[in-house]
Parts: C-alpha cells; sequence; structure tokens
C-alpha cells in the first residue's frame, strides 16, 4: 500500500507510529521479499521492489490495492489464518449461536405474511366455524 502514498504520507505515517512501529514494519517487509524470492513468481522491478510476474496483479491505484488488500485479509480471517485471534474461543462458545439462531428465527418471522385460512377470508377451524 506504501508503493500508492506519496514521500510526506510515507514519513507521517512513519512518525506517527514511531519507532517502534518503523521497525515492525521493516520486519514485515523484509520477511515478505523474502518469501517472494523463495517462491519464484516474483521479479525485480526498476527500482529493486519486488513485483508479481503477472502484471495484472498489480493493482492499478491505491483504491484497488486497499480492495485487494481488505479482500485477502478478510480471506485470511475466514480461513482461519489470522494467528492473533481466538478462534477457538469463538467455535466453542455456545452463546455465539443461541444468538445467531434468535437472529434467524426473527427474521423468519419478521419475513411472515399473516393469512387467514378460510373461504370468506375470516378466521375458521376445521368445522367450517370457528372453534374456541
Amino acid at each position: 500500500m506504501r508503493r500508492f502514498q506519496s514521500a510526506a504520507e510515507r514519513e507521517a505515517e512513519g512518525r506517527a507510529r514511531g519507532y517502534s512501529g518503523v521497525l515492525e514494519a521493516d520486519l514485515y517487509r523484509s520477511e515478505a521479499k523474502l518469501e517472494a524470492l523463495h517462491s519464484q513468481n516474483y521479479k525485480s522491478g526498476p527500482d529493486g521492489q519486488i513485483l508479481p510476474e503477472d502484471p495484472d496483479e498489480i493493482p492499478a491505484d491505491k483504491e484497488e490495492g486497499l480492495s485487494r488488500w481488505k479482500y485477502q485479509m478478510t480471506m485470511r480471517f475466514l480461513n482461519g489464518e489470522d494467528n492473533d485471534f481466538p478462534y477457538s474461543e469463538v467455535d466453542g462458545n455456545e452463546e455465539w449461536d443461541v444468538i445467531e439462531n434468535r437472529e434467524a428465527e426473527d427474521r423468519w418471522f419478521e419475513d411472515e405474511e399473516p393469512q387467514w385460512v378460510g373461504k370468506d377470508g375470516g378466521p375458521q377451524g376445521e368445522t367450517g366455524i370457528q372453534d374456541f
């Protein structure tokens, strides 16, 4: 995403994160470069950056890059690959199932249309007259 930032935006972001943020970003960037080099699916760009071999994989602008990043992070989370999220606590918690079932039931009742059974639209029982 830094590819689409101006030098001033990158500098401001770095200052906002402080020294530990800069170190963390450098670590992630280094790991990504090593992974890309080992996967052999990337080539070096003119400024030394690592680019995908397929030009279609390079986002055209900042919005497309952000959209792709959000999609990748969403899929990573849904596939259970986010090491910082306690999946077992959520999966094993029965409270979430109760909430989900209640919401599904509420949606079903909201979608139902009330209707009367009978010829004239009035309430009738099995005998043809309303049974009380």
